[in-house]
């Protein structure tokens, strides 16, 4: 089943029929009454990358799972009576639990996972999201939500106005424009993205974290929302990816293709005074940044005023196997912030 179709069905009835007697959004309405449960538990969870992941999951004693963490964190396999029944109950509600025969009984496994960030869960693909519309979330969420922050922490002490109109393009799980929802109460947050599965997750997120302030939108970058944007943050796929995934392809030269779109749109879009926040990847040629290149021109083509950073200089290390990157050194995670100056 693909993540669209986990996100968006209504919830089933006796023996796995959908039950149209229930209400459209009962579906959405048990997710959320999962996500309040499991956070009633004390529950943490800090998801890790997909090739850490599959290390851990990998170890003998970790075939089946043997806590809360292990059945929505790590989507190992569990047992009939693991987990509190209110919670089963609550996923099978929602419809986002697998039941199938094992070698000694029924055994049972989530189809989400729920991570831990700045306090508030999140829902999103369970491991391995292998779907073409998977909704990832992982470190790199972390780090942009972070570069999101600081950005915001530092607008303020610089007297700059705070954001009216935010949008975050390619919003995933939701989590970044989710943040910014908290701390900018009187903002729009406006989240775009192309993935059905997308938007109805970051909708769900946006529910457990109890912020009213923000939107879900199906747009191809802006195309689908009106207006001038006060900040627009960005965290696009930037990988070469010969499945074509949504969460992992770039397009373009070396994946750069949907970050260079984000920078044309901000281009266009952003309001006098307005920033883009975007953290992307760049593949590394000889030495050389041909995304931070194309997209210096762009900024500069558009009077933005613009900084460059690398967070980190080498990572995905393990992605360079790929004959996508057959030139490539070294992946960097980079920060790209433009402002568009304000009238005088």
């Amino acid at each position: 089943m693909s993540d669209t179709e986990l996100l968006s069905r209504p919830a089933a009835g006796p023996a796995g029929f959908e039950n149209p007697t229930r209400p459209a959004e009962s579906h959405e309405d048990a997710l959320v009454a999962l996500g309040h449960a499991v956070r009633a538990t004390g529950y943490r969870f800090t998801t890790v990358t997909p090739a850490t992941h599959a290390r851990v999951n990998a170890r003998p004693e970790n075939a089946a799972a043997r806590s809360l963490r292990d059945v929505l964190g790590w989507s190992r396999p569990f047992t009939e009576g693991l987990i509190p029944p209110d919670l089963t109950a609550l996923m099978e509600r929602a419809g986002v639990l697998d039941r199938f025969e094992g070698p000694e009984g029924p055994v049972l496994k989530a189809k989400i996972r729920l991570s831990s960030l700045d306090d508030e869960l999140f829902l999103h693909a369970a491991y391995p999201p292998l779907a073409a519309d998977s909704v990832f979330f992982g470190p790199d969420t972390a780090r942009f939500a972070e570069a999101v922050i600081g950005h915001l922490e530092e607008r303020a002490c610089s007297g700059r106005p705070a954001p009216r109109l935010v949008a975050d393009i390619g919003c995933g799980s939701g989590a970044a424009g989710i943040l910014v929802a908290k701390r900018m109460p009187e903002a729009e947050i406006v989240l775009v993205d192309i993935n059905p599965a997308a938007l109805r997750a970051a909708t769900i997120n946006a529910r457990l974290a109890g912020v009213d302030n923000v939107r879900a939108v199906h747009s191809d970058m802006l195309s689908g929302v009106e207006g001038s944007f006060d900040l627009i943050v960005s965290n696009p796929p930037f990988m070469v990816d010969a499945g074509g995934r949504a969460y992992r392809h770039g397009g373009g030269p070396l994946g750069a293709g949907l970050s260079l779109r984000v920078v044309e749109a901000a281009a266009e879009r952003l309001a006098p005074g307005g920033s883009l926040v975007l953290f992307t990847g760049s593949a590394i040629v000889e030495g050389h940044d041909g995304f931070r290149e194309a997209a210096g021109a762009i900024c500069a083509q558009a009077g933005l005023e613009w900084s460059y950073r690398e967070f980190d200089p080498d990572e995905y290390g393990e992605e360079l196997d790929d004959p996508g990157y057959a030139e490539a050194e070294r992946i960097a995670l980079v920060i790209l912030t433009a402002t568009r100056p304000a009238r005088r």
